[in-house]
C-alpha cells in the first residue's frame, strides 16, 4: 500500500502544513489575507466590496475565525457597529506564504 521509498519525514511535513492549511485553507480566506497586505487597516464594508461574491455571513465567519487564531485583531470605532480590522506580528508572518502562493497562480494559474 505505501511506497517502499516513503520516509517517516513526511509524515511531519504532512503534520505541519495541517496547522497552516486549518487556518489559511477555507475558501476566500487566502483572497481575505490578500487585501491585508496593501492596506494597514480594513473595514468590513472594505472587504466586501473589494472581494466581490462574498456573502456577508460568510465573510463575518471567516474574519471571526481568523481573529479566534490570532491572525488578525479587530478594533472598534468611534461608531458602535463599526470595527476596524489589522493583521497582528501572527498574521504578518504569513505574507511571505501569500506572496508565494499569488507567484505560484502567476506562473501556472
Amino acid at each position: 500500500m505505501y511506497s517502499k521509498y516513503m520516509n517517516t519525514s513526511s509524515t511531519a511535513v504532512v503534520g505541519s502544513l495541517s496547522s497552516a492549511t486549518e487556518i489559511i485553507g477555507d475558501k476566500w480566506t487566502p483572497e481575505l489575507l490578500r487585501y491585508f497586505m496593501n492596506e494597514r487597516i480594513v473595514r468590513f464594508c472594505q472587504l466586501q466590496d473589494l472581494v466581490g461574491n462574498i456573502n456577508p455571513r460568510t465573510l463575518s465567519a471567516r474574519l471571526a475565525k481568523l481573529e479566534q487564531e490570532g491572525i488578525i485583531i479587530k478594533h472598534p470605532t468611534t461608531t458602535e457597529k463599526r470595527c476596524d480590522y489589522v493583521l497582528s506580528e501572527k498574521g504578518k508572518a504569513l505574507l511571505p506564504i501569500l506572496v508565494s502562493m499569488q507567484e505560484w497562480s502567476a506562473i501556472y494559474g
